[in-house]
């Protein structure tokens, strides 16, 4: 029973842990982190990424240019690039260190405490990508509204406001947690229980004797 409960765990927090990374790389590549809509000019959407800046016109007909220079960019953005990357590589990581350590698969199935110890570093490495996903994410969103509600910018100007990504970044860095959170806890103490020792028990000859009563004769003793 106990054994059925860890491999739904297992596979549960496996899923949820790779939904999660997927969602990560998707995150790190649309263009959709900050959405801008034009009062003066309503047939245009202005989105931004961390690669690129599209605009989305009425017809349908999408144009996308990449950011300039790296240093050029804000440092939420600049920072934002290296974490989300560093989430995909963990994430990625994690399940090429899970997968064997699940219990369905065979590979080490004659090695309980390495497959332990390797579920339990896959299920780490899927915590840290879910931490390196919401740290840029929440970081972005955070400056967002700094700016959505910043007293000195006119009326007039539009602002920037959340977009898709940001919500799937959020998601997927819960997924990830939750997934490794599950891997590690689903991981048990495989090692095997040594039978406990035999206790080693003196013949009745061996034994003291009882007091109050002599010794039994010796050999010697019995010779006339």
């Amino acid at each position: 029973m106990a054994g059925s409960w860890r491999a739904k765990a297992q596979a549960g927090g496996m899923l949820l842990a790779l939904l999660g990374w997927v969602s990560s790389c998707v995150t790190t590549v649309v263009p959709l982190w900050k959405n801008l809509n034009l009062e003066l000019n309503e047939m245009e959407v202005w989105t931004m990424g961390l690669w690129q800046v599209c605009i989305t016109q009425e017809e349908g007909v999408v144009e996308c240019q990449p950011h300039g220079s790296f240093l050029a960019l804000p440092p939420e953005l600049r920072v934002s690039r290296l974490l989300m990357c560093l989430s995909n590589g963990l994430g990625l990581l994690g399940a090429l260190l899970a997968a064997p350590g699940l219990e369905g698969w065979t590979p080490c199935q004659d090695k309980p405490g390495l497959k332990r110890r390797l579920l339990l570093a896959g299920g780490a490495a899927f915590g840290a990508a879910g931490m390196a996903t919401l740290a840029p994410v929440s970081w972005v969103a955070y400056n967002t509204v700094l700016d959505f509600w910043d007293d000195t910018v006119p009326d007039i100007v539009p602002r920037w406001e959340f977009g898709e990504a940001t919500f799937l970044g959020w998601f997927a860095g819960a997924f990830l947690i939750a997934g490794g959170l599950l891997l590690a806890c689903s991981a048990r103490s495989t090692s095997t229980l040594t039978p406990p020792a035999p206790v080693c028990r003196q013949p009745l000859t061996a034994r003291a004797p009882a007091r109050g009563h002599p010794p039994p004769p010796k050999n010697a003793d019995l010779v006339i």
